[in-house]
């Protein structure tokens, strides 16, 4: 990773690396929300990231900002430290899938290459952490992941869960209460056209439990074909 980058840069690239995977550019008030500063902050970072040698961001006024080739391999970069760090956090020191975001948060800008690369071989090289997510690989090639979300799903339908798309450590700690994390089978017992909500059963159990759209859309499944 780049020596000259500091912590913000490297938070701003990868906020900017995460909204843009699901549209095509991200906006200056999105940016805000999910760093917590003022839409004037991140204006001025905008207009310096894209004025750098090289620019790290495409940014085009009232259209919002996209990465850079050159932004784009760092916020991978943070995210392979990120998502190899939770990794390590949760299956060699025991930490909860609700605990290792905020730890990874605080790590993921100080450790070195050799250290991510130790991290990567302790651990068979994961291709996701905990939550699903894609662990960019060392070339920083991002591995596909399922699209397809479980509210997306009818009575009788089963799928298996590959990815909660949630930083939300209460969240987390409630699916865990019902068994509902990456790799586990869910089969739909019905479905509300009222309000999208779905009754959720895991086989071979026969306690079903409701879920609505507001969690089931940041589920990501693969449907049983």
């Amino acid at each position: 990773m780049t020596d000259n980058l500091t912590h913000a840069i490297e938070d701003y690239l990868k906020v900017v690396y995460e909204i843009t995977a699901t549209q095509k550019r991200a906006s200056t008030n999105q940016i805000a929300m999910i760093l917590n500063i003022t839409p004037a902050s991140v204006t001025g970072m905008i207009k310096k990231l894209s004025k750098t040698n090289p620019p790290l961001l495409d940014h085009k006024s009232h259209r919002g900002v996209v990465l850079t080739p050159e932004g784009e391999q760092i916020a991978l970069e943070v995210l392979r430290h990120h998502r190899l760090l939770e990794s390590f956090l949760h299956q060699i020191l025991g930490y909860r899938w609700d605990e290792v975001h905020a730890e990874a948060d605080r790590l993921e800008h100080v450790i070195s290459e050799e250290f991510e690369e130790r991290i990567a071989q302790a651990l068979g090289n994961p291709s996701h952490d905990p939550h699903g997510d894609p662990i960019p690989t060392r070339d920083l090639s991002m591995p596909e992941s399922p699209s397809m979300k479980l509210s997306e799903l009818r009575i009788g339908q089963c799928a298996t869960i590959h990815r909660v798309d949630s930083e939300d450590p209460e969240l987390l700690r409630y699916l865990s209460s019902h068994g509902l994390k990456p790799g586990v089978d869910v089969e739909i017992r019905d479905h509300s056209r009222f309000d999208g909500n779905l009754t959720i059963e895991i086989p071979p159990n026969d306690n079903a439990f409701v879920l609505g759209p507001s969690i089931t859309n940041q589920i990501y499944i693969e449907i049983f074909v």
